[in-house]
Parts: structure tokens; sequence; C-alpha cells
């Protein structure tokens, strides 16, 4: 068989498909795509015939059917006379909320471990060793469970808190309370309070959260027009000007006009009857997930900075010493700058693990995805093959969303080649 393309001016015949590389290539994708589909179309046809030799139907009706079960921890209004659509919803929320929070705290725990991890300090240095050697290497469920026993065998319960001489006291400026039972925290409360937007199936979103997104999302588009500005600057004359200020009153100032317009305020939890009120109670299956997932996944990113920086060679450093740079002003300048190109491709996989690992909270009794769509409503329908299919859907979708968000922020920083 030989590579060599056939004369333009050559007329087309069958054999060219094989022998033409011009075609080949292309032959040999619709041959494999042909043979994929094939394959795909026979599963699908012989799942419908065994369902229907079972009296079974392949369909997603029971979405559409009262859910009949509470869910204790809810984002948005939920009862159990809602559709099972709705009870998957919030379970996919409770997913979002307790995913996006382990990614933040995790990546801020991980930076941290893998600085100090290179730290001169002997102690600090082991010290941080045996946290990520310990929880890279017990599974995360049985971190789950620890954190769970902790919490319901030692913390207190909310009468704990009561009297003029409590047995417990709150913690973080007297605004947290730790039971056995839930999490209190302080709530956001307003003076100026400028109502709610009606959204429709019982969804509202108040006027002093769209004040705010507008005042960030606004504000970040102003920052980028000012760094583009000052870029042509220096481009044009050499000269950088200062922009570090602008960019911080740009960010800072309208948030804090709406804090002080709304008359936003903490509401801390206080012991009334036999529970906290006045804050927000946050039951302790989320706390232990979010906290099991935080610690476990923060160990992971740890080592993964670790190697970013490390990747950095050291004349790098060494140069900036020589400019009189301090070592935390080389650290945030000079070195995690282009460590980032060895850290963020590993780090994505570390988010996609998270927000996968978070289906363990059915150990804890925390109603996410799996909890709902794949616990209570496959129980209750019986329809697991729908329901599974529904779930690894989702699942697929929401990893897809933080791969191709993080590659296009890994696009934005690695380096650019001249």
């Amino acid at each position: 068989m030989t590579d060599a393309p056939l004369p333009a001016d050559q007329p087309f015949r069958v054999s060219m498909l094989v022998y033409d590389r011009r075609y080949r290539s292309m032959t040999f994708q619709v041959i494999v795509f042909i043979l994929v589909m094939a394959v795909a179309w026979w599963l699908v046809n012989n799942t419908i015939q065994n369902l229907a030799a079972q009296g079974k139907d392949f369909n997603f009706g029971f979405l559409f059917q009262r859910a009949g079960y509470d869910i204790p921890q809810t984002s948005i209004p939920y009862n159990s006379d809602d559709w099972h659509l709705r009870a998957t919803i919030v379970g996919l929320l409770n997913t979002i909320i307790v995913s996006v929070l382990g990614c933040v705290a995790a990546t801020i725990l991980g930076v941290s471990i893998g600085v100090a991890r290179l730290s001169k300090n002997w102690l600090f240095a082991r010290l941080m060793t045996i946290y990520v050697e310990t929880f890279r290497n017990i599974p995360l469920l049985l971190w789950i469970l620890i954190i769970y026993a902790l919490f319901t065998e030692i913390m207190p319960p909310p009468n704990a808190y009561r009297g003029e001489d409590p047995a417990w006291s709150k913690i973080l400026f007297d605004q947290v309370a730790l039971t056995n039972r839930y999490t209190a925290i302080p709530a956001l409360g307003m003076t100026n309070d400028p109502g709610t937007l009606d959204l429709g199936a019982r969804i509202t979103v108040n006027w002093a959260v769209i004040a705010f997104l507008v005042a960030i999302i606004g504000g970040w588009f102003i920052r980028g027009a000012i760094l583009d500005r000052a870029q042509a600057i220096q481009d044009r004359t050499g000269i950088r000007p200062t922009t570090w200020w602008i960019n911080l009153a740009v960010m800072t100032v309208p948030s804090l006009l709406l804090i002080w317009y709304f008359g936003l305020h903490l509401l801390a939890p206080e012991l009334k009857g036999f529970n906290f009120a006045g804050g927000i109670n946050l039951g302790n299956a989320f706390v232990v997930l979010w906290l099991a997932l935080t610690l476990y996944t923060g160990a992971f990113i740890a080592e993964i900075v670790r190697a970013g920086i490390l990747s950095v060679s050291h004349g790098q450093s060494e140069a900036a010493f020589a400019l009189g740079l301090r070592p935390n002003r080389t650290m945030n300048l000079v070195i995690l700058p282009q460590a980032l190109r060895v850290i963020i491709p590993p780090l994505i996989s570390q988010y996609l693990n998270l927000m996968k690992n978070s289906s363990l909270a059915i150990a804890v009794g925390y109603m996410d995805l799996r909890g709902t769509l794949g616990g209570t409503t496959l129980n209750q329908t019986g329809r697991e093959l729908e329901s599974i299919v529904l779930m690894m859907l989702i699942y697929l979708i929401l990893s897809l969303m933080i791969s191709g968000g993080m590659n296009v922020f890994n696009s934005r920083v690695k380096l650019k080649e001249r």
C-alpha cells in the first residue's frame, strides 16, 4: 500500500478511499463511527426488548408524579407534595452547593499546605507532610464516617448553651454554635429590604442579591478594561501606569455602598426554646460532607501545588532575591505564576473527583442528587434504569462544565509562545 496521493487531475475511483491518504483517514473514521453506532443501537434495542419482556417501558413520566418524601435541607421551596422532578432539582442544587464550597475551601487549604511543605522550618514542614500522607492514604468514606462520629458523639446538644454559665460557648466571635444535630451560623439581615423578584415555581430572588451581582460583574468588566488600557500604554510608552488602587476601588466601593444602603448586618443565632433561632442551622450531614471533602481533596491539591512549585527553576527565585524581592513577593509574583501551567491540569481532575465524590453523601444522610434521584425516587418508582441514566447524564454534564471552564482558565494563564 502506497501513501503517495494520486495526481490532482486523476478521476475519482472507489479504490482511492483506501489507497489515497486524502480520503483514507476519513474512510476509517466513517467505518469506526458506523460500528460504534451499531453497537450502541444493539445495546439500546436489547435493553428495550428485555424491559418489554418484563412488562416495563422506558420513559421519564415518573418525574411528574408526587414525590411523597421530605428533604431536610433545601435551597429552593420544596414539600412532599411536589413532583419527583423538583426533588431531583433540589438534590442537584445540594450537590452543586457542596461541590462549589468544597472546591473553594480545598483550593485555599491545598495551596497553603503545599507552600507550607516547602518551608525551611523542619517541624512545620513535617507536620504538613503527616497531614498530606494521612488524608491521601485513607479512603474518603472512612473520613466522612469518622468526622460524622466526632460531630454526633463529641459535640453538645443545643441545651448545653443555655444559662448564664453554659457548659459550651459559641465560637468565632460568639457567632457560631456547634451542636450534635446542626451547626448554627449567622444569617444576613437588612434594615432596608428592597423586596424580592418572583421567578415563578415558588422561587424568589431578593433584589439586593441582583444588585450585588450587577455590581460585581460590572466591576469585573471595568477592571478588565482598565488592565487592557494599562497594557496598551505600556506597549506604547514602556511605562505601565499604576492601576491597583483603581481596580481595588472598582471591585469594592460599589459593594460597600450597597452594604451601607441596604443596611446589611449579621443576625447571630440565639437559643430560643429547644433550638437556635435567628441564624441558619446547617445540618451536620452537610457540614461533615463539606469538611471531609475539603480535607481529603486539599491533601491532593497540596501535592499538586508542591510539585508545580518545584518544577520552576531555582534560578528564578535566586534572580528575584537578587533584585531585592522578599520571599513572599517572590512566591506570589515569580514562582506561582509559572507553576500554574503545571498545577492547573491535574487540579481540574481534583475538582472533578470532588464533585463525583460528593455522591458519598448518602453515608451521612445528606440528600444530594444521589440521595434523591438515585435513592428515594428510584426506590419509590421502581424506575431503576431511567433514574441511573438520568443521574449519569447529569454528572456527565457537570463534569464537562467544570472541565470546560478550567480549560478556558488554563488557556488564559499558560505561557504564550512567540
